[in-house]
């Protein structure tokens, strides 16, 4: 089975479900009708943004969303009939431990969405909970040969949160623990999922801050044959000033192919908006400014 995806990928994630429900709205439980528009509406400014860097410039080849069915169908929808790189999210949002959304019915939903990547944010420390990490790789490799049976792409967002025994070797510091175990323990995952039958087309890495650790990454999810396997930087919600130096970083590296920077991009434009400050039009301009910006530094620092 040939896996892979090489070409670049810009993305502008506006998949998150609680961050903007409780984050953005300040909403817990269940929502109302109105509720569930607003958020919607909330989306839909992101998406006016991404349209409106696509003017600006970035290719469209190129440039793609990442947003949910709950509160983006039709968004998806809209982004499919203009032959845009769409993604959708499998997981059940904010649990410790990956699920699907849709339970035994994900398949149906992935088929009525019709994106061009399945995507999975995933927890998945390798010295944490084995019992958990093996439950976890089951579902993930039932999804993996799901969607390459059905020619369909996979993007797997691995996030790899410190066990509170790793924590502590670096005095609490989680700046520590990011730059000198993270890295290791991200490319353990990989080769560990990828020997319980998980094969990502595209990996979404967690910054890094050392050219030499993107190297090592890439090294893990390309192995063994997996030469077209591609990498992409995510900003994990940081300062503009940290999503920089992670995209200079990464883009230097062959196997990075481009980025996902989502709240880095939208969250202060989107407040303004929400706060009755900017308007529609002119958050949305905001956040295209934003994710114009990325794909230059990206390019720039691609040579």
């Amino acid at each position: 089975m040939t896996v892979g995806y090489n070409q670049p990928l810009y993305i502008l994630p506006f998949d998150h479900r609680a961050s903007f429900q409780t984050g953005l709205f300040g909403w817990k439980g269940t929502l109302t009708d109105e509720q569930t528009a607003r958020v919607a509406e909330s989306k839909q400014v992101v998406y006016e943004g991404f349209k409106s860097a696509l003017a600006k410039g970035i290719p469209k080849e190129h440039a793609g969303i990442l947003v949910d069915e709950q509160f983006g169908s039709a968004i998806l929808a809209d982004a499919n009939r203009d032959g845009f790189i769409t993604s959708a999210p499998a997981e059940k949002s904010g649990l410790a431990e990956f699920d699907f959304e849709y339970g035994a019915d994900y398949g149906k939903h992935i088929e009525s969405t019709n994106p061009t990547f399945c995507k999975v944010l995933v927890r998945y420390n390798p010295g944490g909970d084995a019992a958990g990490n093996a439950r976890q790789a089951e579902r993930l490799h039932q999804l993996s040969d799901y969607l390459h049976g059905k020619d369909r792409l996979y993007m797997f967002e691995l996030l790899v949160p410190a066990e509170p025994d790793q924590l502590e070797r670096f005095g609490g510091d989680v700046h520590a623990y990011d730059r000198d175990l993270r890295p290791e323990l991200m490319c353990g995952a990989i080769r560990e999922l990828q020997d319980a039958g998980v094969e990502a087309d595209v990996w979404k890495i967690e910054g890094l801050d050392r050219r030499s650790d993107c190297e090592e990454v890439v090294a893990a999810a390309q192995r063994d044959g997996r030469s077209d396997v591609g990498c992409i930087i995510l900003g994990r919600g940081e300062s503009e000033e940290k999503v920089v130096e992670w995209l200079s970083t990464a883009a230097a590296v062959p196997g990075f192919i481009g980025f996902a920077v989502g709240r880095t991009s939208f969250w202060e434009p989107l407040v303004a908006w929400r706060d009755q400050k900017l308007a529609e039009e002119d958050a949305a301009d905001q956040i295209a400014d934003r994710y114009y910006e990325w794909a230059k530094i990206f390019e720039k620092a691609r040579g």
